[in-house]
């Protein structure tokens, strides 16, 4: 392969969002069983389309999916649409034009007129964390996980709290924000002071850091939206000199493996995310299996608290 061509081909991989994955080169290994005899033959091997690879919990959701696609005897392609309603355009139109047997996606604006798109081109589809109308579902019941993360901050006496949220801020961490607000209104406490960052990273949660301290009243407890968040904040405040959870109390959003590892081990919300993934590959193969006849499911799975030392 020429130098130019391989340079164009990186980019459109950049572009795409594409992770490396072996399982790609199989992506033709025979006609899907729910397809009549003789039709085009149809890749076995479902998109598995999230809104950002960098964040562990959307490659936890990936990975959960991915395994029971595997099971089942089809291959996983994960990609990314990083927040931009073009490229998960362009990525949908990809997989309809590669004939795969499937889309799960974490939506940006996968709206009513795609999926039947989709449906139409002989793809299922399935939302993930996300909702929609006529169409298969697996989510989180994320304003239970917002009620739970500020009972708890409530029961340690922490009633005037911040939520540090990102930019986009979708509608599961709008239900994270809505379900702890609510609580707090029951409990006769103030809203939440909003901190909104410019993404849901580590180094925007050490940023919201100082953002926090220089509140008027610096608030007693906080909820972030996820745990990226919340560890940069937890480090960063550990490091200003700040005492967590004795100044300020933290709870995080998610418990991905590096939760348990920060300056001082987060206290968080657990998503059952690969769970999630698994639950989502199950009702788009169902879908692929029953055809026509399928009707259409929504799951909703129950996070949990896990208490560590930040809260």
């Amino acid at each position: 392969m020429a130098e130019a061509t391989r340079d164009r081909v990186r980019a459109a991989i950049e572009e795409l969002g594409f992770v490396r994955n072996e399982s790609a080169r199989r992506l033709r290994q025979g006609p899907d069983p729910a397809e009549p005899e003789g039709s085009a033959r149809r890749a076995r091997a479902f998109g598995v389309l999230v809104d950002d690879l960098t964040n562990p919990y959307a490659t936890d959701v990936a990975r959960g999916a991915e395994l029971a696609l595997n099971e089942a005897g089809y291959e996983a392609l994960w990609l990314s649409n990083d927040h931009s309603p073009q490229k998960e355009e362009r990525i949908l139109e990809l997989l309809a034009g590669q004939r795969a047997t499937g889309v799960l996606a974490m939506p940006v604006a996968l709206g009513a007129p795609a999926i039947d798109r989709l449906r139409a081109s002989g793809m299922s589809v399935v939302l993930m964390d996300h909702t929609g109308p006529d169409v298969c579902s697996a989510q989180v019941d994320h304003v239970a996980g917002g009620d739970i993360a500020a009972t708890h901050l409530i029961a340690l006496g922490r009633e005037h709290l911040a939520f540090v949220t990102g930019r986009p801020e979708p509608p599961p961490l709008l239900e994270r924000r809505h379900g702890a607000a609510r609580t707090l209104a029951k409990a006769g406490c103030d809203e939440p002071v909003v901190l909104t960052q410019d993404t849901l990273s580590l180094t925007e949660g050490q940023a919201a850091a100082q953002r926090l301290l220089d509140l008027p009243t610096v608030p007693a407890g906080v909820f972030c939206a996820n745990d990226l968040l919340a560890i940069g904040l937890v480090n960063e405040l550990v490091r200003l000199g700040v005492r967590v959870p004795a100044d300020i109390a933290v709870i995080g959003y998610d418990d991905i493996e590096l939760a348990a590892g920060a300056a001082v081990p987060l206290t968080t919300i657990r998503q059952p995310r690969r769970e999630l993934g698994w639950e989502a590959a199950e009702l788009a193969l169902a879908e692929t299996a029953e055809g026509p006849s399928h009707r259409h499911r929504q799951v909703v799975l129950t996070p949990e608290l896990v208490i560590r030392a930040s809260a």
